[in-house]
């Protein structure tokens, strides 16, 4: 390579940096939300085990007077559960807020009868999440037992050619597919929500989506506040549980710190549910009462 080449390739390197950094400086400064706390109201859910009850009409009464806005339920047999949930919700202030799971198979499944099966199951609940009005299923795309699974990079091209085709029927029945990042003793793929965004925005379908788990991020992510940002437009829900049991928040004493993470959902002016996931260590109708309103306060806060 003579001289004036590599001094060429040089130049047009650098200048290419100094065009991506350019770029990157204008993004980040587009993206920054405008915060908007004052109008952001805390839109609370629980999963239907979360509220004491011996029926589904005991839990939705109690969770009335404690001023719950959503109900969250899962995905296994949905599609007989469709009437028995719209008549139970009627008339109520109560809405669906997400559809937990239930599928069978797996979308980054080696075996591709598995991913179809996966495909399969997970329209039917969405068909029956959008009867109900849901925000969206939440969708793992693989749990570290379910293997053979692909690997990287197959694994991310497969699994975006499938959210494609799920954003579209997502879409029609009104509702969307809900990305959701564990931590890595549950699953060895999809561990950050900035991951679970990226995916959302390769995929570019209004139809799929992502959420932020506390319960998971506790153990991944370096930063509640950076967590939900880094989620973004793409983030639709949010899963809610002590910091070191996975138990009602609150009950872990002082490590129940979730003030962070709701600043960030204020500043990005998020208007969907955050969801109770998780046990009980105490008496349900002393430990969720109190729960709620250390979330509302710390809410205040934020």
């Amino acid at each position: 390579m003579n001289t004036n080449r590599r001094d060429f390739i040089k130049k047009s390197a650098l200048a290419a940096g100094m065009a991506g950094v350019g770029s990157l400086a204008q993004s980040c400064c587009n993206a920054a939300p405008t915060p908007a706390k004052n109008n952001v109201s805390l839109n609370l859910s629980f999963q239907d085990g979360t509220a004491p009850g011996t029926s589904l009409n005991e839990k939705l009464d109690y969770m009335e007077k404690l001023g719950i806005a959503g109900l969250e339920v899962g995905g296994g047999g949905l599609t007989k559960r469709v009437n028995e949930l719209q008549q139970a919700l009627k008339g109520r202030n109560i809405k669906m807020s997400a559809i937990c799971a239930g599928f069978s198979g797996w979308l980054i499944a080696e075996n591709e009868a598995q991913r179809k099966e996966c495909m399969d199951s997970t329209k039917e609940i969405l068909a029956a999440g959008g009867e109900l009005g849901s925000t969206g299923m939440i969708l793992v795309p693989g749990f570290n037992g379910q293997q053979p699974s692909l690997q990287m990079p197959q694994a991310r091209e497969v699994l975006i050619e499938q959210l494609i085709e799920l954003g579209d029927f997502a879409q029609k029945h009104n509702t969307s597919v809900m990305l959701e990042p564990l931590n890595r003793e549950e699953a060895w793929y999809l561990r950050l929500v900035a991951d679970a965004a990226a995916i959302c925005r390769d995929v570019n379908n209004p139809g799929v989506t992502c959420l932020g788990d506390f319960w998971h991020m506790t153990w991944e992510e370096t930063s509640d506040y950076g967590a939900f940002m880094s989620g973004g437009k793409y983030l639709r829900h949010v899963h809610m549980a002590s910091r070191k049991r996975r138990s009602m928040p609150g009950e872990d004493g002082e490590a129940d710190n979730y003030i962070d993470g709701f600043r960030a959902l204020k500043e990005l002016n998020y208007q969907y549910y955050v969801s109770f996931e998780c046990g009980c260590q105490g008496k349900r109708e002393e430990s969720v009462p109190a729960a709620v309103a250390l979330l509302r306060e710390q809410w205040e806060k934020a």
